[in-house]
């Protein structure tokens, strides 16, 4: 058994009270598509840093963190106009369609079979979320829980969204456990105090900056419930 920063084994002897997913990237496969939209028109305003770079900057984060961090790298303002825009591309890159990461509608199944609460709680808007939850048909299983980083005065990596959405759920923080793919999502669930497994799946994660920030890493959403102890 391996133990993350806040001190749980993996796998579990019994399932945690409450499950907290991130959306992009453990919940809906948009990650690569959507970075390598946010590269070509961040290149277009100047900061042009390729997709790996990006995705290292900036997966995990809110647009606004995006938008204080390029400003500041280029020396003048994006505009207001301009979270608005690249929002409004990437919904429009993805009315192609969005997968659900595989084997993961298998897992929501298996919670609500069992009974084990869950929740998703997102960098992203409300709007998104809905968008590719519902392009990738696992809209349903989560509707009613979801949460995003514009309910909180701080996104990820603080600890706050996390810490609501426990908080909002009726579960302790310790007796949670959060399902992240970014390093800044794995910095806010080990700050909010809840052990936290990293998934790895897609080959572009940084799997040993996740482990290193404390999660205990995975790269099969399968395997998924026997890490919960389900």
């Amino acid at each position: 058994m391996l133990t993350d920063k806040v001190g749980m084994a993996f796998p579990l002897s019994q399932p945690p009270s409450l499950v907290i997913f991130d959306c992009d990237g453990v919940l809906v496969d948009t990650e690569q598509l959507s970075n390598r939209l946010l590269a070509r028109v961040l290149a277009e305003d100047g900061f042009d840093v390729g997709y790996e770079e990006v995705r290292r900057l900036f997966v995990g984060k809110t647009m606004e963190a995006v938008v204080t961090h390029v400003e500041a790298a280029i020396g003048r303002p994006l505009g207001d106009h301009w979270p608005v825009y690249i929002r409004a591309e990437t919904l429009k890159a993805f009315a192609g369609g969005i997968d659900a990461v595989p084997g993961v509608r298998e897992v929501l199944e298996t919670l609500q079979a069992r009974g084990v609460p869950y929740c998703v709680a997102s960098s992203g808007k409300f709007e998104k979320m809905r968008f590719t939850l519902g392009s990738s048909q696992l809209l349903p299983l989560v509707e009613p829980v979801l949460f995003s980083a514009e309910q909180v005065a701080h996104g990820k990596p603080a600890p706050d969204l996390f810490l609501h959405a426990a908080r909002a759920m009726g579960h302790p923080p310790a007796q949670c456990v959060v399902i992240e793919d970014s390093l800044p999502g794995v910095q806010a669930a080990v700050a909010a105090g809840m052990p936290v497994l990293g998934y790895a799946g897609d080959p572009h994660t940084d799997a040993e900056g996740l482990k290193k920030e404390g999660a205990h890493v995975f790269d099969n959403m399968s395997a998924l419930t026997g890490l919960l102890g389900l």
